[in-house]
């Protein structure tokens, strides 16, 4: 349950959404870009690790995500797209990683598509669990769930001990941690999901897969081969239209990369050597 330590930092968007971010390293940058539902605190053992490796380590809360406000412009993709340049900026990032999430990763699609100018920030960008559109697609968890998230009956289910038991293991891979389960159903549970409902229509209503050789910074597309939200194929397909990048699977692992794979998304950070001085 504990959260990243590092200096903290308000960023002020212009349709009012302040975004919480926390920073703390030295040597080149590492962004992290959290899921739906949860917070910055889903990378709080990748942290260390990078930490360890010689990196500076920046995180936000998502827009309308545990500390981040949600302004006028609301919780679609490109409002949250614009958020990620907005971060980069106010941290000056250069010669840097985007490792996006689940969510994360998704709209990091977009905010690549949307924000040319990125690509003179990164190095590389990290897809973890993750997809670029319609993600009911090989998914039928998804089918199942996502409805139900909509009406609220997920919420309600997820608050009771089995249904929290049953959707946090559904998150994991093959041998669910207790653990993750109790942090992950706490962070679900202490979101407001109404207001973030535009995002989550967006999973399924949008499909950049077409445009994904417009990408030109060097990828990892890291998947859980256990995964039951964001199955392989997506992975497969993103790995494929992407010019270059390369898939990693993660064997027996979930959704939940960033506590069951933090090995595998440490290693795909760290494949991008920064650039000499100069």
């Amino acid at each position: 349950m504990r959260e990243p330590q590092g200096d903290e930092a308000l960023i002020r968007r212009p349709d009012g959404t302040v975004l919480r971010a926390v920073a703390a390293g030295d040597g080149p940058p590492v962004v992290l870009a959290h899921g739906y539902g949860v917070s910055l605190l889903e990378w709080n053992l990748l942290w260390q690790d990078l930490l360890a490796a010689g990196r500076r380590v920046i995180a936000f809360d998502q827009r309308g995500h545990e500390r981040s406000t949600l302004g006028g412009d609301g919780a679609g993709s490109g409002p949250m797209a614009a958020d990620y340049a907005a971060v980069l900026e106010h941290f000056d990032v250069r010669d840097g990683v985007l490792v996006g999430h689940s969510m994360g990763g998704f709209v990091a699609i977009r905010a690549m598509l949307d924000h040319p100018g990125l690509v003179r920030r990164l190095r590389g960008l990290v897809l973890a669990a993750t997809w670029a559109g319609r993600i009911y697609q090989g998914a039928p968890q998804n089918r199942l769930q996502i409805p139900l998230l909509r009406t609220g009956v997920l919420q309600r289910w997820v608050r009771t001990p089995t249904g929290g038991v049953l959707f946090g293991a559904a998150q994991c891979g093959n041998r669910p941690s207790p653990a993750m389960i109790s942090v992950f159903r706490d962070l679900f549970l202490r979101q407001n999901h109404a207001p973030l409902l535009p995002i989550v229509r967006a999973f399924s209503q949008e499909d950049r897969y077409p445009r994904l050789a417009e990408i030109t910074v060097p990828t990892v597309v890291v998947v859980g081969a256990a995964d039951r939200t964001t199955p392989p194929g997506h992975a497969r397909r993103l790995a494929a239209g992407i010019p270059g990048a390369r898939m990693v699977t993660v064997p027996g692992a979930g959704h939940a990369l960033n506590w069951e794979g933090t090995e595998a998304l440490s290693e795909a950070v760290l494949s991008f050597p920064a650039r000499a001085a100069g």
